[in-house]
């Protein structure tokens, strides 16, 4: 027995050291990769372009010749795995709700990571399909797979979706996909790791339904957008007040959001980070506002002007994914805007009764006003020291003419909304009469609070 488990361990040891003499082909995961992508429908086929670098494709190896070239008399069937293993296991287009099958893979190419031939989708479609390359000396880690692959459809006037899981091939990857549709508008998406199933052309309510998901999350994940609903709220805890705070809120940032979609937007690198500033600035003076003044008035007010600042922030975080919104950009603004507030609508129910119970069971209702607003503003002031800092590093704005009338056009359109707003306000002061309930004092001997 003894000398049984000897030799096992002998054998053991002796495949061990055979395959460290085995030259191993490990692949380091690159940190940057760009996968480019057409998709073109014409009549029943549904043809896919698609160029990866082969230094992301980790389970196929490839012929080599001395020093790591690749052997290009050999490459074929290697090329033809990576297409397969690496893409078509990875990638899901679907027709409708129908998800298609079985790609026939046309042609590959191993190309030079020069080859510039995939900036048009006629020139990538003749680069592939053309003469493969025999004489050049390609570095495997320097190479390129191009690769056609063909789908049977119904229609190329189908709805078409994309899915592609190509977030393994590196640490950050893009997908550079143009969409080119039968007698329709080209359309560009640069989709970033695994984006999840993207509808190439989606129908109103899709796109709708996508981005009112898109607005929810995003109020839910913005710090100081929260923290500013906090403040906001802290001395106004009854649906009367808040409705006019809520509602200058929502007009002013749906302004300045839409506007910003329609470019009208300053488009200079300094602006992106002094909104960040005056976002963090109108959190610190709300914070600052309800310590040093016991029952704010008029926060409608101020809290539109913040708004319209608030409403450039949640811009810069659409500006990616309007991609998605296809032919309705408009409906898909609206529709962020409606996600933005349910989210705000969730916030307030959550807030409101925690703050009540805080200020009637844990502490006095001006001290805990002070106390939050205090931990609120020292956050505050934080962000805007670091927000100010990187604004600093940009040179100070030219003004241009051009520049002087988009400034101008803004201010006449924000000083016409503040007009209708304030003669609303006045007509609804005038005509909202007072009931005695209203007239007479709480039981702690306060005045009730008027709506702001």
């Amino acid at each position: 027995m003894p000398l049984r488990f000897a030799l096992c361990r002998l054998a053991l040891l002796l495949a061990a050291l055979t395959l460290l003499a085995v030259p191993a082909f490990a692949h380091d995961i690159p940190s940057d990769v760009t996968v480019q992508a057409f998709m073109k429908p014409e009549g029943h086929t549904l043809r896919l372009l698609v160029r990866l670098p082969l230094k992301s494709v980790m389970d196929v190896e490839f012929p080599r010749r001395e020093r790591e070239f690749v052997d290009l008399s050999r490459v074929d069937q290697a090329l033809h795995d990576a297409a397969t293993v690496a893409l078509t296991n990875n990638l899901e287009i679907y027709e409708g709700d129908t998800l298609l099958l079985n790609p026939r893979i046309v042609s590959t190419r191993m190309s030079l990571d020069s080859d510039r031939s995939f900036a048009t989708y006629e020139g990538a479609l003749a680069h592939v399909t053309g003469p493969a390359l025999s004489t050049e000396t390609i570095f495997w880690e320097q190479g390129i797979l191009d690769v056609l692959f063909e789908y049977p459809i119904r229609s190329d006037r189908s709805y078409f979706s994309f899915h592609a899981a190509f977030d393994r091939f590196g640490l950050k990857v893009v997908t550079a996909l143009q969409f080119l549709p039968p007698g329709g508008i080209d359309r560009a998406y640069a989709l970033e790791g695994d984006a999840g199933l993207v509808r190439l052309d989606p129908r109103w309510y899709q796109a709708a339904a996508n981005f009112v998901k898109m607005g929810f999350l995003h109020i839910l994940d913005g710090t100081d957008h929260l923290l500013f609903l906090l403040c906001l709220i802290i001395p106004f805890r009854r649906v009367r007040p808040l409705i006019a705070i809520v509602t200058a809120f929502t007009v002013a940032h749906s302004i300045t959001l839409i506007g910003s979609a329609y470019n009208y937007a300053p488009d200079v690198l300094w602006f992106p980070p002094l909104i960040e500033t005056l976002i963090a600035t109108s959190v610190f003076y709300m914070a600052l506002e309800n310590i040093v003044v016991v029952r704010p008035r008029r926060r409608w007010i101020i809290t539109f002007l913040f708004g319209l600042v608030h409403g450039f922030g949640f811009s810069f975080g659409l500006q990616h994914t309007l991609q998605f919104a296809g032919s309705y950009l408009l409906t898909s603004l609206l529709s962020f805007n409606i996600g933005v507030e349910l989210g705000q609508l969730l916030v307030l129910a959550v807030l409101v009764p925690v703050l009540n119970i805080l200020f009637r069971y844990v502490v006095a209702e001006r001290l805990g006003t002070i106390i939050l607003s205090v931990i609120v503003g020292h956050t505050a002031w934080h962000w805007m020291i670091e927000r100010f800092d990187v604004l600093r590093q940009f040179p100070w704005p030219t003004f241009t003419s051009a520049g002087l009338a988009s400034a101008l056009g803004w201010l006449t359109v924000l000083v016409a909304i503040a007009a209708i707003a304030w003669l609303l306000f006045l007509v609804t002061q005038r005509y909202a009469k007072p009931t005695a309930g209203e007239n007479a004092q709480t039981p702690d001997g306060r005045m009730p609070e008027a709506a702001e």
